[in-house]
């Protein structure tokens, strides 16, 4: 694989990350997005994240398209941004930034990666994370299955989520798994501990087994402590049946910062999930930060950390194996430093830097591939909503019915304005530099 760094030699490409759901709310997809775009500008290429901010954007590098909208999503709760506003908002951002290539996570999520679909600014890569069924792409199927012709290249992050695409979209789509910042683990501090201590963060919901992990941890030695960071629509409850387990500390919310610290300093990281996840970044990240890893035996991450090699895998909602695999690590010192040497080195295999060279490759292929010939001219974003109001355009089919009502008042909004659309939260939108 060629590294990150030697693509510097040919012409800089100016990228656009669409993310659609809020990069001020904590989620995989939004540090993958984030890691990503940090990892492509260290290569040389100015690199623009496109997305919905409850607040002010976490970093240098972003457009923020206004507020999320939480939205159920395989049994989750996504912070998505459908409202009319802030499409407006990235056409208008596509529009000014004239990206050489578009780079899209979870495409056909509701919000800006759709809209990006429609008009198709540059060359487009789709990235799909998702895996485990998807009711929105059973019940819009023709909709969606339109949408996604509209990519140029498809990628999964894991043989489950290509399945769940291929199955509901039809297509191909490489697998091209996520990755982790290797070295920024190196560089924290360790959070300090009182005692042996075990290390949950992720939305308290059903499917991510916080409870399974609370009863598990109950057996423990006295000594043991519990950090449990995150919330959702569990914990009041989860609160509220072990209030008399002091030795749980229940941390909220929290920063990636502080989520790094603490996974340098907790004494092992479990993640209970009991079913959807598509690829155990969380694993990996434990794994770059030297920590031993406890999970369960599901799909999504039996592919990432090998069960007995990199991590303990136990059978998912099964406390009372749960709490011997935990117990084992605690215990055992020869078994968690053989966790966390073989978790270092599998976590190498994915840093971010091999995964940003591989999605260059790409891009530069999709730019050879789709660049129009020389002299002619791209049409304007204006054109491409005219036709998908009018439900015809370039090609012998225009998009289903469906597509082309539900997309008609956003082209009528733009017509009433003059096709000028407004500018993010913060003041005009500017085509922006590569941050330093």
């Amino acid at each position: 694989m060629t590294p990150a760094g030697s693509d510097r030699a040919e012409r800089p490409l100016r990228i656009g990350i669409v993310c659609p759901y809020s990069l001020t709310v904590p989620g995989g997809v939004q540090m993958q997005v984030l890691a990503l775009a940090r990892a492509l500008r260290r290569a040389g290429h100015p690199t623009r994240v496109l997305a919905p901010c409850d607040g002010p954007p976490p970093e240098a590098g972003v457009t923020p398209l206004g507020a999320s909208i939480p939205t159920a999503a395989n049994g989750s709760i996504a912070p998505v941004a459908p409202d009319v506003s802030a499409q407006l908002r990235v056409l208008r951002a596509l529009r000014d930034e004239a990206f050489d290539v578009v780079h899209l996570h979870e495409p056909l999520a509701p919000g800006p990666t759709m809209t990006t679909l429609l008009v198709h600014p540059a060359p487009l890569i789709g990235t799909f994370h998702a895996a485990g069924g998807s009711l929105a792409y059973d019940l819009l199927n023709p909709g969606v299955r339109f949408l996604a012709r509209r990519l140029d290249d498809r990628v999964a992050v894991s043989e489950d989520a290509r399945a769940m695409a291929e199955s509901a979209l039809g297509g191909h789509y490489d697998i091209v798994f996520n990755g982790v910042e290797v070295r920024r683990f190196d560089a924290a501090e360790p959070e300090p501990t009182e005692g042996p201590t075990v290390f949950f963060v992720g939305r308290h919901e059903p499917r991510k087994g916080l409870d399974v992990l609370c009863e598990a941890f109950a057996s423990l030695s006295p000594r043991a402590r519990l950090w449990v960071a995150g919330e959702g629509p569990r914990t009041a409850e989860l609160r509220a049946r072990y209030a008399g387990d002091h030795r749980i500390r229940w941390l909220g919310t929290i920063g990636e910062d502080e989520k790094i610290r603490r996974l340098r300093g907790a004494d092992v990281f479990c993640a209970p999930s009991l079913h959807g996840e598509s690829f155990g970044i969380v694993l990996l990240e434990a794994m770059a930060a030297r920590t031993p890893v406890v999970a369960s035996d599901i799909p999504g991450y039996a592919k990432v950390a090998r069960g007995g090699r990199d991590a303990l895998l136990v059978p998912p909602g099964d406390a009372a194996r749960l709490a011997e695999a935990l117990q084992q690590v605690l215990r055992d010192r020869r078994v968690a430093e053989r966790l966390v040497d073989s978790g270092r080195r599998r976590a190498e295999e994915f840093s971010m830097d091999r995964l940003a060279a591989t999605y260059l490759e790409r891009y530069r292929r999709l730019v050879a591939e789709v660049r129009v010939d020389a002299g002619a001219e791209r049409p304007e974003l204006t054109e491409r909503l005219r036709w998908l109001a009018a439900g015809s355009g370039p090609g012998p089919a225009g998009p289903p019915a469906g597509v082309v009502r539900a997309w008609s008042a956003l082209a009528g909004t733009l017509a009433r304005r003059g096709w000028r659309t407004p500018p993010p939260p913060g003041g005009p939108h500017e085509r922006h530099p590569s941050p330093a």
